[in-house]
């Protein structure tokens, strides 16, 4: 059976329609979701049963930690553990954005969720479709992206519709999205210190700017 694919606006998305995504997510299903830079999967990062599903659906191993997607920094901030000071910094300049932090996760956060890592990839991206599934789905959403395992990621739902029509129930689409190329930057902090684990939309360039520039002042 394929997926059903339900139209909405990037910008000023239809309320009813994301209430309609949120009650599949509180229902401990996954859904298609444009970000503003590819299509990913939310769902409930503490269903465990969701979770599983996602594994399944992408043909992810269990060893890779699943990123979650959030709409303030406070959220974030209940999501790890001894935030450094870096983290308020990056995300003052960099959120809502193409920008992943990775840093100690909360005990809050189910092992299988950061693959028994102890960190968490947290995001919270430029994007009011995903702003509002948060809210309505009372909590925070996995935020993986939405592709098979080792094929590339969609930037389109027609893409999206190609690699996981069969897999998934629902898909959000609103046409394509910004990350035709680029995926979000993924810095990962400990203490003071930072390092880039993948570049994308920000480079290292302007993340090195931004935390040296505050320092000196």
């Amino acid at each position: 059976m394929s997926a059903e694919l339900l139209k909405v606006s990037p910008e000023t998305p239809d309320p009813g329609a994301i209430r309609y995504a949120a009650q599949f997510i509180l229902r401990g299903e996954l859904v298609a979701i444009p970000t503003d830079t590819f299509y990913g999967i939310a769902a409930d990062p503490f269903n465990l049963k969701a979770v599983g599903e996602i594994y399944r659906v992408k043909g992810r191993p269990e060893t890779r930690a699943l990123p979650i997607l959030v709409n303030s920094i406070a959220q974030a901030v209940s999501l790890a553990r001894d935030v450094p000071y870096n983290f308020h910094k990056l995300a003052a300049k960099f959120w809502p954005g193409p920008l992943t932090l990775l840093v100690e996760a909360s005990t809050l956060i189910p092992l299988k969720v950061t693959a028994h890592t102890g960190y968490v990839a947290l995001r919270w991206p430029k994007s009011p479709i995903v702003s509002a599934l948060i809210d309505l789905a009372k909590g925070p959403v996995t935020g993986t992206s939405a592709n098979i395992s080792g094929l590339p990621p969609c930037s389109t739902a027609e893409q999206l519709l190609e690699q996981l029509g069969d897999r998934l129930p629902l898909i959000l689409d609103a046409g394509e999205t910004a990350g035709t190329t680029l995926a979000s930057t993924i810095v990962k902090l400990e203490d003071d210190k930072w390092t880039v684990r993948r570049e994308g939309m920000i480079s290292e360039e302007l993340i090195r700017a931004a935390i040296e520039d505050e320092a000196e002042e």
